[in-house]
């Protein structure tokens, strides 16, 4: 089944898989190019999932539902500090990885069955900016001045 509303987005990052899914999950590097969040998980099927502020509050959660080391992960997405998000529910995340020579193709999903998902249209425009700010920070060390903070307000 498709889902009503989808965000794709795909770039290439000279890394290896390895460094790559290392700075997709872990606080040390989220801090970095995700505006100082960090996310929670033990990384497995059925684990839950969240994502915390830099002021502790909670973003976002949900649960593993796709565990591939290094390949494949897919987690359930709700998001908790914005109302209208919330009450549409539960999106789907799913990133892709595979190796291309020096660099690795990722590949993002975010997607709902809903349509016209508010939430979706919000990510759409939040995920550009963290990924390439996350392709930044592989490749030459720093991430973009502008995914650093969080943005106050938000």
């Amino acid at each position: 089944m498709v889902a009503e509303s989808r965000f794709v987005y795909v770039t290439y990052i000279r890394t290896t898989p390895e460094k790559l899914w290392q700075a997709l999950r872990e606080p040390e590097f989220t801090r970095e190019y995700w505006g100082g969040t960090r996310q929670e998980s033990e990384w497995k099927p059925g684990a839950s999932w969240r994502i915390l502020l830099p002021d502790g509050r909670v973003a976002d959660t949900g649960e593993i539902l796709e565990y591939e080391e290094n390949r494949r992960l897919v987690l359930t997405w709700r998001n908790e500090f914005i109302p209208e998000a919330h009450a549409e529910g539960h999106s789907r995340l799913t990133y892709e990885l595979e190796a291309k020579g020096d660099r690795v193709k990722l590949t993002l999903i975010h997607e709902m069955d809903r349509p016209d998902s508010r939430l979706i249209g919000m990510v759409s425009n939040g995920w550009p900016a963290i990924l390439s700010s996350l392709k930044s920070l592989l490749e030459t060390g720093e991430p973009l001045e502008e995914t650093r903070r969080w943005r106050s307000g938000d």
